[in-house]
């Protein structure tokens, strides 16, 4: 008897409420059964309605009825125990939410262990049997269990999908081949997937690639971090012995140098291992995109593979060069040869070349990416862009300041200005402040008959009217000139005519490591106007020269680079 029990309904001794085999069983009035604490719980948790129903046909009863074990229930429970009745499935057994379901279990379904293409259904391992044991069903193919079967079904015709169009670039069925899709470059979809599947093996290669070009860049940033670390160390002994030389008036200008080096070296090595950083992410992103499509490379169904394929074989574009380039550079070396030049030459370098200190340590500037890559947009340039102010003891005296030093205005008379060593005497020009390594940008807004904008060394000539001291008449100055409606590119008293659009504002790239000084017109667009591939010798001053009077020039005050992206043509 109980073994007819087991072939008639193994669910018929299971408890609804915990879905498993009964323990101590009990029914209810309307005849109902379940485990004593099941129901106990249950009814514990409705004590406040003062009604207590059964949890499967929902009949009420008042007041609570007492709890009885159903022994012939109990005892036929522990005979079909000893026959070879199991326990309902546990939970984990069951499909959820997020689980393909068997489309043949009734009640609350198992999950799906396979998928057949064929039937176009999920099936549990019991219920998929037949298709194992069955011939009728050896040509069926079955694949990982999928939610999305119906997507393999035509829209129009109710048709499994086994055709491709290529010129729809979509999965058709074979009579939508030879209806909608008559005339269009049909293939079965396996052959396309076959032809998208050399692409996807394509695009992993590539990303491989890409994977051991960041890690080779890795290692190489590494050796750079090592070696920039060496020569501050280095830098920072041989400078603490010639300070210690030094009088009381040089230690605050040790501990400058000293604050400088290892700010600069820290901010250094931040970048680098900000770069580090980044291509760790980017390599983690890309082997996780290897990974998927490799799981796309292992689907088994071509539609879903077609179907998926697009979203997954686009490669984002790189956000760093293929390799790191790094020029052989001397860090930090230059600034204990110029503290060595200070103890030389006291009064005068505390008076003038203090400022190469700064200078000279933020010049180490580990080349992360290509040394001639200049900024595409606007907004690239101002990220270099330098806060520059006119030195009035440069100044000519027919050339009145303003706007905070930042304004030069040719004037009919002179103006009384200090005499100085370092002023022009002929020629209407000045100098700026500020000295200039490392990569800068600058514009210059002029008004009036011409300008010459130019970068200087500081040791130019300051007196007389001959090519010595006139910006770019001599070797110590560079110098592009708009006079009389046209351009031209000076040099060491060469000069080079200049095409491009008149523009008010020219804008100035310096690459002073990589000796590359650009001239720009900035309007809408911002276009090349001069370039010059060079070697700079020594920090730059940039330079202004007024072509005629009541001209004006102006080193503008310069914008947020997040605001602006104008091209450069």
């Amino acid at each position: 008897m109980a073994q007819k029990g087991v072939q008639l309904d193994e669910e018929a001794f299971s408890c609804s409420i915990c879905l498993d085999l009964l323990k101590d069983p009990v029914t209810i009035p309307c005849g109902h059964s379940y485990c004593l604490n099941c129901i106990k719980t249950h009814w514990d948790e409705e004590d406040g309605k003062k009604l207590h129903s059964c949890p499967q046909c929902r009949q009420t009863f008042t007041p609570r009825p007492v709890l009885m074990k159903n022994t012939m229930l109990a005892g036929l429970v522990e005979e079909l125990k000893k026959t070879g009745l199991q326990a309902a499935p546990a939970d984990h057994y069951y499909a959820g939410s997020e689980d393909v379901a068997c489309d043949v279990c009734t009640g609350r379904k198992l999950k799906a262990v396979k998928s057949c293409l064929v039937c176009l259904a999920s099936y549990c391992e019991k219920h998929l049997q037949p298709h194992y044991e069955s011939p009728a069903f050896k040509k069926h193919k079955l694949v990982e269990p999928s939610k999305n079967l119906q997507e393999n079904i035509c829209s129009h015709q109710e048709e499994v999908m086994k055709m491709f169009c290529c010129t729809d670039q979509q999965c058709i069925c074979y009579l939508c081949s030879v209806d909608e899709h008559k005339g269009h470059d049909t293939v079965s979809a396996e052959a396309e997937r076959t032809e998208r599947q050399r692409e996807l093996e394509g695009s992993r290669q590539k990303i491989q690639q890409r994977i051991q070009d960041r890690e080779k860049d890795l290692k190489v940033l590494q050796q750079e971090v090592e070696a920039l670390n060496r020569s501050a160390e280095k830098t920072l002994e041989d400078s603490e012995k010639i300070f210690t030389e030094l009088i009381r008036l040089m230690d605050k200008r040790s501990s400058e140098v000293k604050q400088q080096i290892r700010s600069q070296q820290e901010t250094e090595v931040s970048r680098v291992k900000e770069l580090q950083e980044k291509l760790e992410q980017e390599i983690t992103e890309l082997k996780r995109k290897d990974a998927e499509l490799e799981q796309l490379s292992h689907t088994e169904d071509h539609n879903q593979f077609l179907h998926n394929y697009p979203s997954l074989s686009q490669l984002s574009e790189s956000t760093h060069t293929s390799s790191i380039n790094i020029r052989p550079l001397r860090y930090f070396e230059d600034v204990t040869a110029a503290v060595s030049e200070l103890r030389d030459q006291l009064q005068d370098i505390l008076r003038e070349t203090w400022t190469n200190f700064s200078s000279l340590v933020t010049q180490v500037d580990v080349l992360l990416l290509d040394p001639q890559a200049e900024p595409k947009t606007r907004a690239g340039f101002l990220k270099y862009s330098r806060e520059l102010t006119l030195d009035p003891n440069t100044v000519n005296k027919y050339l009145l300041l303003s706007e905070g030093n930042r304004k030069a205005t040719v004037m009919s008379q002179k103006q009384s200005y200090f005499r100085h060593v370092d002023r022009f005497t002929d020629w209407f020009q000045v100098l700026s402040r500020e000295s200039l390594t490392g990569r800068c940008y600058w514009e210059v807004e002029w008004r009036g008959t011409g300008v010459d904008v130019a970068v200087t060394y500081k040791n130019i000539s300051r007196a007389g009217s001959g090519d010595e001291s006139l910006f770019g008449y001599n070797d110590k100055s560079w110098a592009l000139s708009f006079f009389q409606n046209s351009y031209k590119f000076c040099f060491n008293n060469i000069k080079t005519p200049v095409s491009g659009p008149q523009s008010s504002r020219i804008g100035v790239y310096l690459d002073h490591r990589a000796g590359i000084l650009s001239f720009y017109s900035v309007s809408e667009t911002m276009t090349l106007l001069h370039r010059v591939q060079t070697t700079f010798t020594q920090p730059l001053h940039a330079g202004l020269c007024l072509l005629g009077y009541a001209s004006t020039a102006e080193l503008c005050k310069l914008p947020s680079s997040r605001r602006h992206s104008k091209t450069v043509c």
